[in-house]
């Protein structure tokens, strides 16, 4: 069931690597990395489209959704992105500005530029701790039990790539210094940390047994919350646990990137979210070259363009 990666795929990302000779570890790794870049925004954008849905009126609409064609409760043109998009190119540019580190301040500062920008969608929990640093020019939100939704673990993109290759307590270390702007919650932290150290461990070319015992069981074991064997996690809320355990059902059993979006968000509920971070992980997995060409042309281009070249900026301090 769990198969290592391969370069299939139609994207023309590294044709003169995979059709002249044999890709080098550099290529191979900035492939996985600008692929869980590209696979977020297009997780976001095919998932927005059956955004609180359930899997029953997703099938009487739709059979299968696997087609990149807008709509949704939002009305969104084919190809549009939501918050889980903008909102990490939002950070990942506070962290280019801040010499590629992740800094609390920095990251307070390019979320309330976003939420100012007017985004298609913002969660209640973004909105109130955003406008909470307005008023005391605190990045860190308070700690708070209700505060465990995955708006910190929809845009932790950036920071995978950013921190690749440093130690592992300065990743988390900064995973947690952005999530706290908006999230100061454990269940919270404790996901964010897992999903970028899978991100990671998949473009250093990990391979998929490895990751599910050393990351993902391993959250199971510190938070049971988070068991995703057993019955299948459909129309998943906002709870990170709920997202959480949907995504790693439908990477761990499928084998493909476009099985792996497909399946999860035809579970409905927060389909934009769940999409964009099983797209993270599985871009990460699979390569930029294993994104069906079809929803990287349908995906908006200018968010396209952004997520390659931010993910190679990113990158820049582990490419040199």
């Amino acid at each position: 069931m769990f198969r290592t990666r391969g370069l299939s795929g139609a994207d023309p990302f590294l044709r003169r690597a995979t059709t002249a000779s044999a890709p080098s570890v550099r290529e191979l790794r900035l492939n996985r990395a600008v692929g869980a870049y590209l696979g977020l925004a297009v997780g976001d954008a095919l998932g927005a489209t059956v955004e609180f849905m359930t899997p029953n009126e997703i099938r009487h609409q739709y059979g299968v959704h696997r087609e990149m064609i807008g709509g949704g409760w939002l009305k969104l043109r084919p190809g549009s992105v939501t918050d889980d998009t903008t909102m990490a190119l939002a950070l990942g540019e506070s962290i280019l500005r801040a010499g590629g580190r992740v800094d609390a301040l920095a990251a307070a500062q390019a979320f309330d530029e976003w939420m100012r920008g007017k985004p298609v969608d913002i969660g209640n929990t973004v909105r109130r701790n955003l406008i909470g640093f307005r008023r005391t020019g605190n990045p860190e939100a308070p700690a708070s039990e209700h505060d465990a939704g995955n708006g910190a673990a929809m845009r932790l993109a950036p920071v995978a790539l950013a921190y690749l290759g440093e130690p592992e307590d300065d990743t988390l270390a900064a995973v947690r210094a952005q999530a706290h702007v908006t999230h100061h919650n454990g269940l919270s932290d404790a996901g964010c940390e897992a999903l970028v150290m899978m991100t990671q461990d998949f473009i250093l070319g990990e391979n998929d047994i490895t990751v599910l015992h050393l990351r993902a069981h391993a959250l199971v074991a510190r938070f049971p919350e988070y068991m995703f064997r057993g019955k299948p996690r459909l129309n998943p809320s906002g709870y990170v646990v709920d997202t959480l355990v949907a995504v790693f059902q439908a990477l761990f059993e499928t084998e493909s990137f476009e099985d792996c979006l497909v399946n999860v968000v035809n579970r409905g509920g927060d389909a934009d979210t769940t999409g964009a971070i099983a797209g993270m992980l599985a871009g990460a997995r699979y390569g930029a070259t294993a994104i069906p060409r079809r929803w990287l042309d349908a995906l908006d281009p200018i968010m396209r363009d952004k997520c390659r070249t931010q993910a190679r900026a990113l990158l820049a301090n582990f490419l040199d």
